[in-house]
Formats: C-alpha cells, structure tokens, sequence
C-alpha cells in the first residue's frame, strides 16, 4: 500500500521533475530507495500503475496550462508538421507496447536508472556542443524520426523524454530555444498516448481499495505540482545551456552509486561479535564469542554438550 503523506511527495516532485529534464521516472524509483520505503512485500506492478497516476495528473496539467500554446500550434498545423509529430510518436508508441514490461521487469532497479541518469547526461553534453544553425521551422521527416527514436530511448531507466529530444534536436543542429519548442511539441502526444494506455491497464487490473486514498492524493498533488511548475518551461526555453541538468543528473546518480557501494561493503563486513572480536566456533561447534567461551545459549543447542 502508499501511503497518503509519501504519495503526496512523490506526487510533488513528479510536477517540475516532468518539466525539466532530469527524469521524472528515474525520482520516482530512486526517491522511496534512498527514503528507505520499499516495503519487503511491495507490488512492482501497483507502484507502476502510481506512476502511471502521476504521469495522468502530469499531462492532464499539461494540458491545461500550456492550452494556448497548443491552440497556436494547431492553427498552423500543415501536412509538414503533421508528419513530423506522426514521426515523432510511432517509434515510442511501437516499442513502448513491445518493449515496456520487459524493461520494466528486468530494468527496474537503481543500478539501471543511475546508468541511464549517467548515459542521457553525456548525450545532452555532447550534443549541446553542436552548433546552432537551424530553426524550427525547418524540422524534416528525417527530424520527426530521430526524435521519435529519442523518446523511444526513454522507455530505459533514468533517461528524460525532455532530455533524449533536447539532445536528439541539438544533435541535428537546432537552436537551442527551437530545440526545447520541438521537444514540448512531441513530447505531449506522448505522454497524453501513455497516461491513457497505461489507465486502461490499471482500469482492467482493478485498484485495491486500501490503495486508493494513496493514488488519489497523488495524482491530485501531481497536477497542482505540475500546473504550478510552469515558470520552468520558460526557464529551459531560454538560450542556455543543459550542463546544468547534466550535472545535476550526474550528482543524481553518483549519490546512488555511493550508497550501492556502502550498502555491498557493509554486507561484505565480518560480523565484529562481542568486543569487536569477530565469532569463531568451538571444536564441537558451538559458536566462540570474543571471549573464548561458548555461550550457554550455544551449549542448549549443541546436541553433544546436552548429553554430555
């Protein structure tokens, strides 16, 4: 079960981690891991339908606020930018049908989502170092494709949608303010697309009763969260450069990294024992403490010492 106050965190976060591009799925996976909230007995399969909740809330904040964008958009709308959206979104919608519970399944986890935090944070490096030559305007079916493929990308783990097309559009040479324009442009069919196949999956599932005050909190707060996170879309639309987020993703996942490694040593540890000495065992089995002597709870269970 999540519980109302931690889906409420999560529902706060997922408003500017989905503006930004910084991975809104990657803070909701590593968020309850660093927390220490998974639970021994949680369900992969319900946390996937919050997150999908949340994505729900997301777009339907999306679209509302960026609603005269969108009304600008669809005045101009010819056949060019229509084969450049339809581009855009048949590689994720393909391969997230195909491809979305295997990933889910197998790459999970914070090692994958940290790769993917270090992997989409290189691409945006390097690919911000491309010179600014083209306009939006110019986007070509060949565009749409490599965008698509972007958005694709971010089926893995810890890789941003916003990120692989900020980086997908600078690597074909775009401005970085038409690029963050042709990245919201493609990406909100996408994310509207989801949020509605990922909703009939968790209508035909069923949502546990004592479930449900947690996903509605949630999704509630995500919305708010979204819609009140609209300032950011600005703020990345400016002429500046995505190292920032790159770093900010990099430190993400140093942070993961390092605590992976504390949590291996300290399994890999001896067990210090009494005083700091680590337990041997007697000749007969019995567990030796720092002292030397088997202790009596050791001698009950020790069926020779019992009969002698």
């Amino acid at each position: 079960m999540i519980e109302r106050s931690r889906a409420i965190v999560l529902g706060a976060v997922e408003g500017p981690t989905e503006l930004l591009p910084v991975s809104s799925s990657a803070h909701l996976t590593l968020i309850p891991w660093l927390a220490g909230w998974d639970p021994d007995d949680r369900d992969p399969e319900l946390d996937n339908s919050f997150g999908v909740a949340l994505h729900a809330g997301a777009a339907a904040a999306l679209l509302i606020g960026q609603r005269k964008v969108i009304a600008a958009e669809l005045k101009t709308f010819d056949a060019r930018k229509a084969g450049v959206v339809a581009l855009s979104f048949l590689p994720p919608a393909i391969l997230g049908v195909v491809l979305e519970r295997p990933i889910e399944r197998r790459l999970g986890g914070p090692l994958a989502t940290a790769v993917g935090l270090l992997a989409g944070a290189a691409g945006m490096v390097m690919a911000d170092r491309r010179p600014q030559v083209r306009e939006r305007g110019r986007a070509t079916a060949a565009d749409g494709l490599a965008l698509g493929l972007a958005q694709a990308a971010a089926l893995a783990p810890g890789v941003s949608r916003n990120g692989a097309t900020l980086a997908a559009a600078r690597w074909r040479g775009f401005t970085r303010q038409q690029s963050n324009m042709l990245s919201r442009t493609v990406a909100l069919p996408v994310i509207v697309g989801a949020a509605a196949l990922k909703g009939m999956r968790l209508r035909r599932r069923g949502l546990p009763a004592e479930a449900r005050d947690g996903f509605v909190a949630g999704t509630a707060t995500s919305f708010v969260s979204t819609l009140g996170s609209q300032a950011l879309i600005r703020l990345v639309e400016r002429d500046s450069a995505l190292w920032p987020y790159a770093a900010y993703r990099a430190g993400l996942a140093g942070m993961v990294l390092a605590r992976m490694w504390s949590r291996r040593r300290r399994r890999a540890a001896p067990d210090p024992g009494v005083d700091g000495v680590a337990p041997s065992r007697s000749g007969n089995g019995a567990v030796v403490p720092g002292n030397g002597r088997p202790t009596w709870a050791a001698v009950r269970t020790d069926p020779e010492r019992r009969s002698g």
